[in-house]
């Protein structure tokens, strides 16, 4: 999973990256709003880690943004702060924060409520099983089923289809599909996404059964719920 810090303290930034990775997260980071919102549409997190006071787009600013992007709407967002007045609290789970955390606060407290934040999001995060909609992946012996029926995927499918379904509902862009299932390191092009979701879908749709995989035109695809 991957996690947006928008914060302008460079310590508080190695602080939340240290206890991060060592949770398993990847982390990327921006420190200012302008910085942040590039990162949003290029980085496309599982969850943003959002400073109130922020040089130019206030962190509030860009919650509000994210909230009215269809793309990003989803997004678990956290906000970290200075400021711990009711009223401050009020106004940021107002303009669609999920939760607030004011400083100083324990790291251990912030994991805390990173994971139940993606698990209220997302209930099969972190499983042995995923199961969405009549699709069921065994991560540990490594099967597929949909309904009655076993499944034979390749590794990439595979990993593609349990990259669907840990962020079902949500719409992926070519971009994240290819950094979350191919890696960010490795060069391939987007036309390889395409054939490898077509192989998915081969492999998942029988006469009568519905395309889970939705298409959404110019932007990417996304994983059906039911």
């Amino acid at each position: 999973m991957k996690i947006l810090i928008v914060e302008d303290e460079p310590a508080m930034v190695e602080l939340l990256r240290y206890n991060l990775e060592s949770e398993g997260f990847d982390v990327v980071s921006a420190h200012d709003g302008e910085e942040g919102l590039l990162a949003l549409e290029e980085e496309q997190p599982d969850l943003l880690l959002l400073d109130w006071m922020l040089p130019g787009v206030s962190g509030i600013e860009i919650c509000r943004r994210v909230r009215r992007d269809a793309k990003q709407a989803g997004l678990p967002v956290i906000m970290i702060t200075a400021r711990g007045e009711e009223q401050d609290r009020v106004r940021g789970l107002d303009v669609g924060a999920d939760d607030y955390v004011s400083k100083p606060f324990s790291p251990a407290e912030l994991l805390a409520r990173i994971r139940a934040l993606l698990r209220r999001r997302n209930p099969d995060v972190g499983a042995e099983k995923l199961k969405v909609s009549d699709v069921e992946l065994d991560l540990v012996a490594y099967r597929v089923r949909r309904g009655d029926r076993e499944l034979h995927l390749g590794p990439t499918e595979f990993k593609l289809l349990r990259y669907f379904m840990e962020r079902a509902g949500r719409v992926l862009t070519r971009d994240q599909l290819l950094d979350g299932v191919w890696g960010q390191n490795v060069y391939v092009e987007d036309r390889t996404v395409d054939v490898h979701i077509r192989r998915l879908r081969k492999a998942l749709n029988e006469a009568g059964e519905s395309d889970l995989i939705r298409t959404v035109r110019a932007v990417g695809y996304c994983f059906e719920r039911a």
